[in-house]
């Protein structure tokens, strides 16, 4: 097996540069409070002094209870209309009132008296310990409802000024026929006013408690961080966050952003080369990665300088599902992580983000397997955010049960959860772009009813039986050994698609008493075995079979011989230094999918020769021909690992001991004479 090569060559470098300088132009160049803190805990940091004065804020809680009564106290706004009075005072001079007509100017008086406090309208239900604003003119004054008069008090005001001047049958019968029509209301409710008050009321409400001196103690190492102090710490971090500026070197501030990002890119270059370094060759795939971490990087630093709150329903699991619908799932979680690393250093509440996305991300990568189409996309959305919310109220309960004060963070969790299966069918846009197969696609074409799947069937019957027996002994195989199972399926079915056209040059195509290859030398029938790989890559470029399988039909033989026309040639007296003609000119292997595909077809073709089926026999088969392969260097290219080669041997032993077990002898009835 090849060793790990350092890659070389501009092209992969090149890329790492722009995703670097990107990096250090979208980082948040504010400063961030250092301290991971929480109610019931101990203050592991040294003591806290404040650098300068700010604001205690108010607990959430108090604040919205503050709101809540301001809001629903209401203090009613009246305009008074003064032509009231004027009609009032015109009712009066042209009223008669006989002898008593001198009682006018003590009436006139009266009235002014009255209306000068307002008359409310009638039914006008109030408290007379509430308050009122009463709007004359321009101005506005607030005075209690029971210094204003209803019309009842009005009318009875009026009738006790007139009572010490005139008999009181007189006054009644005076006030029946012309005072009573003088009172009337003349306070208009304004409702628009009164919203803007009431809302004014409210922005009123402020939302500190007092101030905190610079130089004062906040917390003291190894202190117990009780409610008071947990509420001086998130007010000290949201004015240190907010409001106080960087105060050291700019040069200092742009290098440190700098060394943060250049480690970021040097993580996740390292990551690759280490779990698959195969991709800096596949420099499309290799592109891809680099844009997913950068589209996850760029959501963190943006929201982190817009609003830090938004981080709950970011949809950083999609990220999970960009990457696996092309790689496996051992690389999607390595790169899943650390795409969420950005976020964990930017986050005000960094770690326990990163927890709840990072059992998210792996809760779907889980399941996607099994809900990835059509609506089941929904179930794979409510699996992981009911993953995601088990987490964040598992933080809450270590904080203790007064945390549960909000559930928005659930609400934007759910939306992340949903924007996750909305954000998906984007995987075929970037398919597009970067000319990759998807698992998707390659579900697809393994469908047996494909055009050229079915011409296999009908040419070359034999042949596709052997596919189908290696698509399932190499999906057995993959699962085992965490290789790409749609990928290796896809491949075992197309990979001798060459023997359509000369299918009677097979044997497992061979009609009965029909031999091929007599009269043939062994050379020639070697270059009519080979020309199937030649044929299988024409027919592949014909029906656009992606080049992803059509490397699988160039090296599923790589340069190996074939052995049995090569011996027949040597036996026969044959020049030793003339065997180039019995090679494949394919490529060896190099992907552990394409190293899968090798072995198991070479097992399953010579299986079917083997005529004692024991487990020894099968083990010694299996044996021989991995070893084989590998003694001929055609494993030499591989990322494959040696401990992986001998899970495959077990995998492929007990697949084929299951596969030819003994079945059980009927015995023959006995027949009665």
């Amino acid at each position: 097996m090849e060793k790990s090569r350092f890659p070389r060559g501009y092209k992969v470098y090149f890329p790492l540069v722009l995703l670097f300088a990107l990096l250090v132009f979208v980082m948040p160049r504010s400063p961030k409070f250092n301290y991971d803190y929480r109610k019931g805990s101990l203050w592991m940091y040294e003591d806290l002094v404040s650098q300068f004065d700010f604001p205690l804020l108010k607990s959430e809680e108090q604040y919205k209870a503050e709101l809540q009564r301001a809001g629903s106290t209401v203090v009613p706004v009246y305009r008074q209309d003064p032509a009231v009075l004027d009609a009032a005072y015109a009712e009066l001079a042209s009223s008669d009132m006989g002898i008593y007509n001198d009682l006018k100017p003590l009436i006139n008086t009266s009235l002014g008296r009255i209306y000068s406090k307002g008359v409310l309208p009638k039914n006008t239900a109030y408290d007379p310990a509430d308050v009122m604003y009463i709007q004359r003119e321009v101005r506005a004054s607030k005075l209690p409802f029971q210094e204003v008069y209803t019309v009842q008090s009005a009318a009875y005001e009026l009738r006790q000024s007139i009572l010490p001047e005139a008999p009181e049958q007189v006054v009644d019968s005076l006030f029946n026929a012309v005072l009573v029509g003088l009172i009337s209301s003349d306070l208009v409710f304004d409702q628009q006013l009164t919203d803007l008050i009431q809302e004014d009321n409210a922005k009123q409400v402020s939302p500190t408690i007092g101030v905190i001196k610079a130089g004062q103690t906040l917390v003291s190492q190894g202190e117990l961080i009780t409610e008071g102090v947990e509420q001086m710490l998130d007010s000290y971090k949201a004015e240190y966050e907010a409001n106080v500026g960087y105060a050291g070197s700019p040069v200092l501030q742009w290098v440190g952003n700098s060394l943060v990002a250049l480690f970021l890119v040097l993580v996740l270059f390292f990551a690759i080369y280490f779990c698959n370094y195969h991709i800096f060759e596949q420099y499309n795939k290799y592109l891809y990665v680099l844009l997913v971490f950068a589209l996850s990087a760029v959501a963190s630093f943006v929201v982190a300088q817009t609003e830090p709150r938004y981080f709950y329903m970011v949809p950083y699991t999609l990220i999970a599902l960009y990457l696996l619908a092309f790689f496996t799932r051992r690389l999607v979680f390595i790169v899943y992580f650390i795409s969420l690393l950005p976020m964990l250093i930017v986050a005000p509440e960094g770690i326990e983000l990163f927890f709840i996305y990072l059992c998210g991300g792996v809760a779907v990568i889980y399941v996607f397997d099994y809900f990835n189409r059509g609506w089941l996309q929904f179930v794979s959305a409510l699996i992981t955010f009911a993953v995601m919310a088990l987490v964040w109220m598992s933080f809450r309960m270590v904080d203790g049960i007064d945390t549960f004060t909000t559930l928005r963070p659930l609400g934007h969790l759910s939306l992340a959860a949903l924007l996750a299966v909305a954000g998906y069918p984007l995987i075929y846009l970037f398919e597009k772009m970067f000319m990759l197969v998807s698992s998707s696609k390659l579900v697809e074409l393994s469908d047996t009813s494909r055009p050229l799947l079915r011409m296999l069937a009908d040419k070359a019957p034999g042949t596709f039986q052997h596919s189908l027996q290696v698509m399932n002994l190499s999906d057995a195989v993959a699962r085992a050994i965490d290789a790409n199972i749609p990928l290796i399926r896809a491949a075992a079915l197309y990979h001798d698609i060459g023997k359509i056209a000369n299918p009677q040059c097979f044997t497992e195509n061979e009609n009965p008493g029909v031999r091929y290859h007599e009269g043939l030398t062994p050379k020639e029938s070697a270059q009519e075995i080979i020309r199937h790989v030649a044929d299988g890559l024409a027919l592949a470029e014909k029906y656009s079979v992606p080049g992803v399988l059509r490397d699988f039909i160039s090296s599923h033989h790589g340069t190996t011989c074939t052995a049995y026309f090569m011996t027949q040639y040597l036996n026969a007296g044959g020049d030793p230094s003339d065997t180039a003609g019995f090679y494949y000119n394919g490529v060896r292997p190099v992907t552990r999918e394409q190293v899968i595909l090798m072995l198991c077809d070479a097992v399953e073709a010579a299986s079917r020769s083997l005529k004692d089926y024991s487990e020894q026999s099968i083990s010694d088969l299996v044996d021989k021909i991995v070893d084989g392969k590998a003694d001929d260097g055609q494993l030499s290219d591989s990322d494959i690992s040696l401990r992986e080669i001998n899970k495959i041997k077990e995998v492929m032993k007990s697949y084929l001991k299951q596969m030819y077990h003994s079945r059980v002898s009927y015995p023959k009835r006995e027949t009665k004479a």
